[in-house]
């Protein structure tokens, strides 16, 4: 559904589309990109994108999951998600949110019946065909998916007849060296009827460190009649903006941007303190690993220590230690408190 059909199908009384959809209409309406939190191997987890919520993230998306583990284990399912009445509340600027779940798949109707079981607690699905990852290659997900169209078309359309229309289905790809390949592959995939597509603008074998290409992006923009996100190298509110009218994109999705600075689409172009506390917050109130939220403290907190404080940083040994260190560096009050926002 493109936009300007959404935008015709308002007028009635009860929209049940996707709430994305009604997310990438209002934006249009306000003439701004979509603000999206990217799935991040475990670190887009239930704390994190309830920060990213607290700082105007419109969509937030779930680390990836591996949809076999996901079907065949409840264990897995307890493992890997996890979520809370308030993702599906609106942001705190008043514009509703929505919460996308990423699987890894390469069959149909592992990736549908993945989609069945988490769709009560989710707002859409996404199948990843961007993780560039050897082992993922070798189980033909992730990037692999990008020699096959066809069998990504499939698993849309059975992911789309196993839910219903209020779910969105939705793929996240990268680009081929050659750009002509990956929009043969687009036309392929989006007549199955994705939600939306999310482009990365790297190849596979490209490291972070290699800029994005936005004019492929721009390139594959021009043959997708459904909403776009670009992906690659945001870092703030005012970057977003720029790579939206770069790329003729609908929305931007942050990374590693958000990583380092979770209220970054709050207007915040470096992290603050509040942000770091009510990380910590977050944590007491959602617990995930000791070695996560370390994770999270050291990326947020990389610009604002020297190499004594992040080596005496690493050595936390537990929460109450980090607290401690928090404390102490940057003074009491906040965390297990109310805090900021960010």
């Amino acid at each position: 559904m493109t936009l300007n059909e959404l935008d015709d199908e308002h007028s009635t009384e009860q929209d049940d589309s996707p709430r994305v959809l009604q997310i990438f209409r209002a934006a249009k309406d306000e003439d701004r990109p979509v603000n999206v939190s990217a799935p991040m191997v475990r670190y887009s987890k239930l704390p994190f994108r309830l920060l990213a919520r607290e700082n105007n993230t419109d969509i937030t998306f779930t680390p990836m999951i591996l949809a076999h583990e996901f079907v065949r284990s409840q264990l897995a399912r307890d493992s890997d998600f996890s979520t809370s009445p308030l993702e599906r509340l609106a942001t705190p600027d008043g514009r509703q949110h929505a919460l996308i779940a990423q699987f890894a798949s390469s069959e149909p109707v592992e990736f549908a019946r993945a989609a069945e079981l988490i769709a009560p607690w989710v707002d859409g699905v996404d199948l990843n065909c961007g993780c560039p990852q050897s082992w993922a290659m070798q189980e033909g997900i992730g990037c692999s998916l990008m020699r096959d169209p066809d069998l990504v078309a499939s698993m849309i359309r059975a992911a789309r007849a196993q839910l219903d229309g209020s779910k969105s289905v939705s793929v996240k790809i990268r680009i081929h060296k050659d750009i002509s390949e990956t929009i043969k592959w687009v036309k392929i995939v989006q007549a199955a009827g994705p939600t939306f597509i999310t482009v990365h603008g790297r190849t596979r074998s490209q490291r972070s460190s290699t800029p994005p290409d936005y004019n492929a992006i721009r390139s594959i923009r021009q043959y997708l009649y459904v909403p776009t996100l670009a992906n690659g190298d945001a870092y703030t509110l005012s970057s977003t903006q720029q790579i939206a009218e770069q790329t003729g994109a609908d929305g931007v999705m942050a990374a590693r941007g958000i990583l380092l600075n979770p209220a970054m689409f709050s207007g915040h172009n470096t992290v603050s303190i509040d942000s770091v506390k009510r990380m910590l917050e977050m944590c007491i109130r959602h617990p995930i690993p000791f070695a996560l939220v370390l994770h999270h403290i050291m990326e947020m907190t990389a610009a604002l220590l020297g190499k004594r404080e992040k080596r005496r940083l690493g050595q936390c040994g537990d929460l109450l230690d980090l607290i401690d260190f928090v404390d102490e560096r940057w003074g009491r009050g906040g965390v297990g408190g109310d805090g900021g926002g960010g």
